[in-house]
């Protein structure tokens, strides 16, 4: 298994993102952008899908199979030894040195007792197809079930499909929210697997009754 160079990670509690989306953006202290499987599908990937905006607007729009995992730095945003992108969904996952290959079968996301997403699990593998290295790089690409976000009773199913007819959401339903992370950093990764209810994105979701009165600290 082949290994990046070891490099210096920034503080839990700093997000760094894209140059031209800002650079660093400094939270609170105990704040950390580590949302479960469930925030990311219906907090950030439904919105994006929807073509509504995401606040905060933090996390950028990268194609998938234009960077190599260790050149996401500066380019996605990063938080604590993870980095995260939106991007459209393709069958080809090849980068210029490698490929993504999944590994393992899909795994349900789920909110209110609804399937609203799966997401797959992803491996980066160096070199040309069959002779190809496996690395430590993974990758959590997580999508819609449908372009409304989920699936319920077999009654909202046909009531979705009727207005699939007047609004089609093809498009939409093609984007996907990545995760990606080397797997000797898993400590933290085991975070999402906790037993935890409430997380404290979260908390902070359902006390935002007014985002525009909600601004980030400034550096």
């Amino acid at each position: 298994v082949k290994q990046a160079p070891a490099r210096s990670l920034p503080s839990s509690s700093t997000l760094s993102t894209p140059a031209y989306m800002g650079g660093s953006t400094n939270l609170p202290p105990g704040f950390h952008f580590f949302p479960s499987d469930e925030e990311l599908v219906i907090h950030f990937l439904r919105r994006k899908a929807a073509l509504l905006p995401c606040r905060p607007d933090i996390v950028p729009t990268l194609p998938q199979n234009r960077y190599d995992p260790w050149e996401l730095n500066g380019k996605a945003l990063q938080a604590g030894n993870q980095w995260y992108f939106f991007s459209q969904a393709t069958q080809s996952r090849t980068s210029r040195n490698g490929c993504w290959n999944p590994i393992g079968a899909d795994e349900a996301v789920s909110s209110g007792g609804s399937h609203v997403g799966l997401k797959k699990t992803l491996v980066f593998s160096i070199g040309e197809p069959f002779q190809a290295t496996k690395t430590n790089w993974v990758m959590h690409e997580y999508h819609l079930l449908d372009g409304n976000g989920g699936t319920s009773s077999s009654g909202s199913s046909r009531k979705r499909s009727h207005k699939k007819k007047d609004h089609p959401d093809k498009e939409c339903s093609n984007w996907v929210v990545c995760r990606v992370f080397e797997s000797s950093y898993d400590s933290q990764v085991s975070f999402h697997e906790e037993d935890m209810e409430l997380s404290c994105l979260d908390e902070v979701f359902l006390s935002l009754d007014d985002y525009d009165e909600v601004s980030l600290p400034k550096n």
